[in-house]
């Protein structure tokens, strides 16, 4: 590129520090990138301080937090870049002016969500969220269950994340089914499907693994009538967003042991209120958003956009790049 390159980066306060950018995380990341950060010229903002002025001139702006209005006055700005790998935030795209191509950090949570995943399964199906519920009231109940091996986990969506929750279950010996929009093959599954099919393997379901992003097309798809059709018994678990899953339902049918378990990780409102009866819901194991994150979250975003960088000096295009119409 013949001009030095301008990248604002905005941080809110209020976001736990996991997510801040800061000067010296960006040194960090620049010492490890060193002849492309001396192409750029960087700023640092907190809530809005210095967004109008810094916007001014920015080819790029990576944020947590969104400013609409600021973004859409922003003449030279090209490039925005989110520190997460869902845009819902976002959504609907028509706000945002065409010549701004948004990209996301998708990419960067597959090892811990494979962990994750992996640890959430066998914690549903060996009764853990009972055992220790029993701990707490000093009840002695041995609870035995057989392997897990061979049980079916269905996984709504099969991005990055979804196919890190595949590998999850996969490394359990466990049979995969994706689900995804197009029902295009996926090889590391052993079947998958369309979401229009999604009723005809729920039935045979064990455990339910919901990984999508929040789009106009996954709001409420997991329904009550869907969680129903579960054989009795099964385990639900949600690391995509809230929205999807009819939590009403997760409730009710804990109650009932329709479910025998669920540990959900995205909720409406974070922190989650301590009036939530999610927090006492029998058989729940509620995460904080922990699913997808590892302690050195910044430099996984900072590497992703220093890559994307990379890229757009040498080809002119960008990866990960949000596609308006899909919202993903």
């Amino acid at each position: 590129m013949s001009t030095r390159f301008r990248l604002h980066l905005e941080n809110g306060r209020l976001r736990n520090e996991l997510f801040h950018l800061t000067h010296e995380q960006w040194a960090q990341a620049a010492a490890r990138h060193p002849e492309l950060a001396k192409q750029i010229d960087v700023s640092v903002g907190w809530d809005g301080d210095i967004l109008e002025n810094a916007l001014q001139d920015a080819d790029a702006l990576l944020a947590g937090p969104i400013d609409r209005p600021k973004i859409i006055a922003a003449k030279k700005l090209r490039w925005l870049h989110t520190t997460g790998a869902g845009v819902d935030h976002l959504l609907p795209l028509d706000w945002l002016p065409e010549q701004i191509t948004v990209t996301n950090s998708s990419g960067i949570h597959g090892d811990k969500t494979e962990d994750f995943i992996s640890m959430a399964l066998l914690m549903l199906h060996n009764k853990m969220p009972q055992i220790l519920a029993n701990q707490t009231k000093q009840v002695w109940d041995m609870i035995h269950e057989f392997n897990i091996r061979g049980k079916t986990a269905t996984v709504i969506g099969f991005g990055d994340v979804g196919r890190a929750a595949g590998l999850g279950a996969k490394r359990l010996g466990m049979k995969v089914i994706a689900v995804t929009r197009s029902g295009a093959a996926q090889p590391l599954a052993d079947e998958t499907i369309s979401v229009s099919q999604l009723d005809s393997v729920l039935p045979r379901t064990n455990y339910l693994i919901v990984a999508a992003p929040l789009t106009a097309d996954t709001r409420g798809l997991i329904t009550d009538a869907r969680i129903a059709s579960l054989p009795k018994g099964a385990g639900l678990i949600n690391i995509g967003r809230s929205p999807i899953v009819d939590y009403a339902a997760v409730i009710k049918y804990l109650a009932s042991k329709q479910l025998d378990g669920a540990i959900l990780d995205v909720f409406d409102k974070e922190p989650l209120e301590p009036s939530s009866p999610l927090w006492t819901t029998p058989n729940l194991i509620v995460t904080p958003h922990i699913s997808c994150d590892a302690p050195d979250y910044v430099q996984r975003v900072l590497d992703c956009w220093f890559a994307n960088f990379a890229k757009l000096t040498t080809t002119g295009q960008l990866d990960n790049k949000i596609n308006r119409q899909l919202g993903y």
